[in-house]
């Protein structure tokens, strides 16, 4: 333990929240909501997603068992900040030698639940649900049912936020699919994801095409000259006619279109939806119908659209015409928002069957035409150091980081580069790499190793 702060048990709230916030700890599993915030709530339980039920991605499962210490010790850091009674750490019960390696270290008030093998587990959601039986209501948040929920990476840079110092300037992620070398890594914050594809020898296709994050939830990448955020989930190539980059490819009038000439209205959407099961209203195939039909006979069910957690169940699992409802409420979203329309449903009755009915990992990877894809991917020993970083200023919820640096400057590795004001709502972001700031921009900062 570091000299830098008091014992674990007399570390003060206070100091815990203030250290993770000059770190720029950010949610690495989501949007990157940035952690202090959650650590300054009130909670009964802190819970450690550590589902990753995403096909092809190996990160928290490796980082579970090679950092099980530090994963325990921000769980407890985030606990004593929340008041938090009881730790949960939810793992899916294939990942034996990280269940071995925290079971063995797991001190009182702090316990493990075996999750199976099933898609979206790793919903913050369903989640909870699996873990705690308690039933997060559509539109709010985890904490309205004495909840909050950190992933597994998340938690280990709190505990080196707080112990260290240590600002965010790394992520682990795992690069798979159609590569020579399929791995897991950590590369500095703003190397560009071509560098990132080289380090796994390049991809094994003539007409790769790339997906930042998993193949359920992860977006189409546009060009591999996008740097990796603390919130990069994974790099996947895949050839250019997958059917997983088919259907990303479609346009938003595609949808539409399809929906309105081949929905059957048959609800198989709606049956299989998660959130639905656990007693969401959200109701795809009506929402479907309206948005095809321009006709919004059912508000409440449209609105319902906001709670949807975009899992992607619905278009990769449910659909037996290749609709995508989850496009359709991800561009109903934007609309509802923009007019400030908020969802205020009930929670209802949950399926009792619906445990039952979450979508097995196998079957899931089978239907998304994965197999030949779905690799080991070993976590690496070698840190890489790129010639150049490029810096995102906004690399989560809230207001971009305001650059403190200016061309010319030399900074070392670690060193705050941006920052945000007091009241507002973001993270700081700091240096990747030493080296010189070449660019400076609204958008991103740009260092150059010397």
């Amino acid at each position: 333990m570091s000299s830098l702060i008091p014992a674990l048990s007399d570390c003060p709230p206070e100091v815990i929240g203030q250290r993770v916030r000059q770190a720029g700890v950010v949610g690495a599993g989501g949007a990157g909501f940035p952690a202090y915030v959650k650590l300054a709530a009130k909670a009964e339980i802190y819970l450690v997603n550590a589902a990753e039920c995403e096909p092809l991605l190996q990160v928290d499962q490796q980082l579970a068992l090679r950092e099980a210490d530090a994963l325990i010790r921000g769980l407890q850091y985030g606990m004593r900040a929340t008041g938090a009674r009881e730790g949960i750490i939810a793992i899916k019960g294939k990942h034996a030698a990280a269940i071995a390696a925290l079971r063995a270290r797991l001190p009182g008030g702090l316990r493990l639940h075996i999750l199976p093998d099933v898609y979206p587990a790793g919903d913050e959601v369903i989640t909870i649900w699996l873990a705690t039986g308690r039933r997060v209501p559509p539109a709010a948040l985890p904490l309205s049912v004495g909840v909050v929920v950190s992933n597994v990476q998340s938690l280990i840079n709190v505990a080196r936020a707080v112990e260290h110092e240590q600002p965010v300037t790394h992520r682990v992620m795992t690069v798979n699919g159609a590569v020579l070398r399929p791995q897991t890594l950590c590369v500095p914050v703003g190397t560009a994801l071509r560098e990132v594809l080289a380090l796994a020898g390049g991809a094994t296709v003539g007409n790769p095409a790339f997906i930042n994050g998993g193949p359920m939830m992860g977006k189409l990448l546009h060009s591999l000259d996008e740097p990796v955020t603390k919130t990069t989930g994974g790099l996947l190539a895949l050839p250019d006619d997958h059917l997983l980059i088919r259907r990303r490819r479609r346009s938003d009038r595609t949808e539409i279109n399809q929906a309105r000439t081949v929905c059957e209205q048959c609800g198989m959407c709606t049956e299989f939806c998660p959130r639905h099961m656990i007693g969401h209203e959200l109701p795809p195939h009506l929402i479907v119908r309206a948005v095809a039909y321009e006709q919004i006979s059912a508000p409440s069910a449209v609105a319902a659209a906001l709670t949807c957690s975009e899992c992607g169940v619905c278009e990769a699992w449910s659909c037996p015409v290749e609709i995508s409802p989850m496009r359709i409420n991800q561009m109903l979203k934007v609309k509802l928002r923009a007019a400030g329309i908020r969802y205020e449903g009930e929670l209802r009755q949950a399926d009792p069957m619906a445990q039952q009915r979450m979508v097995p990992i196998k079957r899931l990877v089978r239907r998304l035409d994965l197999g030949e894809f779905m690799h080991r991917a070993p976590m690496q020993e070698t840190l890489y150091i790129p010639q150049q970083v490029t810096i995102p200023l906004r690399q989560h919820i809230g207001v971009p980081a305001s650059p403190t640096v200016s061309v010319g400057e030399r900074v070392s590795a670690g060193a705050l580069i941006a920052t945000v004001p007091d009241d507002a709502l973001g993270a700081p972001v700091h240096a990747s790499i030493s080296g010189v700031v070449r660019l400076v921009d609204s958008a991103a900062i740009t260092i150059e190793k010397e």
